[in-house]
């Protein structure tokens, strides 16, 4: 009998060339995350050059937020049609060109269209690595391996925000941050294309022309013997669309992942995306505004990586909860924190080291719950749905901001989500249970 590819790398060690290619997708979400931030830490720059008001400001940060959506659900979809690596290649050379674009921009509705294209890049992105990396990685690693992967967004965010706060310092113009992006996203174009194959359990679930030649290739490149057939396809194909999302046998944890996602995505983003603007009204200057939202970043990463040791010893979806639920307690802190940039970035990394651990942690979740043939599409529909929503949360917090709310009130307001999230989290076992025959 023929051994399972797909059991053979589950059960085996990690091959070098599985760490590589986990560590390249952990870097092409770096650059998702320095390029998503990129019109955060630009924002004070165009707020004062364009003479725009929160409110219109709010808009434009929500822009890329909606092309994600449509890229993780649309794109998310061709990854399980078409395969993981020829999507990410497609992927990254859109966010190379749309950071580009974006330099060039010469006025908020040019620049909001540049966005929203950028983000289609950007959230097909983030779920085909998603799928990538759980499909790469050993069963041991696999819940590290996937929570790593979306900590990458947070180190992009910090490495970037680091350079991108020290090159407004110097040149005090806006578009030499968008430009730092799309050097950094041409530069990976090349490495992608030499260092990723496209997956065996993608191969198996698809079964191109030539998918056993292709599945030796690289179970050989991989250190593992050949085999003479694919396994038997699944008595029941399941097709790679929105409709088998809401099978009986999906349909109660998508949409519930998909609340749990957009409610904890919105609240995430209003750290994301507000921080630089609330500290330079605040009165410190951009640079220091983009220091905080560093720190930030660095909570984020830090919670990422907890996160994802964690799962390896406890059972994940309580740890996801319990994260989300003291989330909405931290950012009350930083809503509290007045004009002290020391306590503004001690709060704003708190707050951020729990709301981001209950973001990362859904991704793990999302790869336990759906198979091969659905792991793309279902991730994509729950991030991009999740992520249309969450588009409306800088613009909530604008007009909320505009409307002359405090801090504390705007801050526990957006954190309602985190509450919403953790409620969806704690009803899956439910939800899985009613899917059973």
């Amino acid at each position: 009998m023929t051994l399972d590819p797909r059991a053979a790398i589950a059960a085996a060690p990690m091959h070098w060339r599985q760490v590589a290619v986990v560590a390249l997708c952990i870097a092409l979400n770096a650059l998702d995350g320095f390029d998503v931030l990129a019109i955060s830490f630009a924002a004070p720059g165009i707020a004062a050059e364009w003479g725009i008001d929160r409110a219109t400001l709010g808009v434009v940060l929500s822009m890329e937020l909606l092309g994600m959506a449509a890229g993780s659900v649309v794109i998310g979809n061709v990854a399980d049609r078409i395969g993981r690596r020829p999507t990410i290649l497609g992927c990254l050379i859109v966010m190379a060109a749309g950071m580009m674009a974006a330099a060039f921009a010469r006025d908020v509705t040019m620049l909001s269209v540049i966005r929203f294209v950028t983000g289609i890049g950007i959230g097909g992105m983030l779920s085909s690595t998603s799928a990538m990396v759980a499909e790469f990685s050993n069963d041991k690693r696999r819940g590290l391996n996937v929570a790593l992967n979306i900590a990458g967004y947070s180190t992009g965010a910090i490495l970037g925000g680091v350079v991108a706060s020290a090159l407004l310092a110097s040149t005090g113009d806006w578009r030499s941050v968008f430009m730092l992006g799309a050097v950094a996203s041409t530069v990976a174009i090349p490495l992608a294309i030499f260092m990723l194959p496209e997956s065996i359990e993608s191969l198996i679930a698809r079964r191109p022309a030539g998918a056993l030649e292709s599945v030796n290739r690289t179970l050989g490149r991989l250190g593992h013997a050949a085999v003479d057939a694919l396994p038997p396809p699944p008595a029941q194909v399941v097709k790679p669309s929105i409709g088998s999302l809401f099978s009986r046998s999906y349909a109660g944890v998508t949409v519930l992942l998909t609340i749990a996602y957009f409610a904890q995505i919105l609240f995430f983003y209003y750290i994301q995306k507000w921080i630089p603007k609330i500290v330079v009204d605040l009165g410190f200057d951009a640079a220091q505004a983009g220091g905080v939202l560093v720190w930030a970043n660095v909570g984020n990463l830090t919670g990422a990586v907890v996160i994802g040791l964690a799962s390896q010893r406890f059972d994940l979806r309580p740890l996801v909860a319990g994260s989300m639920l003291i989330g909405f307690f931290a950012i009350g802190a930083f809503g509290l924190a007045g004009a002290d940039l020391m306590r503004l970035s001690l709060t704003a990394a708190i707050a951020a080291f729990f709301i981001n651990a209950g973001v990362v942690g859904l991704y793990p979740i999302l790869a336990q719950t759906y198979p091969a043939a659905l792991r793309a599409s279902g991730t994509g529909f729950v991030i991009g749905v999740g992520r249309g929503g969450s588009a409306l949360g800088p613009v909530v917090a604008g007009a909320l901001f505009a409307g002359g709310s405090s801090l504390l009130v705007v801050s526990l307001t957006m954190g309602i989500g985190g509450l919403v999230a953790a409620t969806m989290v704690f009803l899956l076992p439910w939800a899985q249970r009613r899917a059973r025959p």
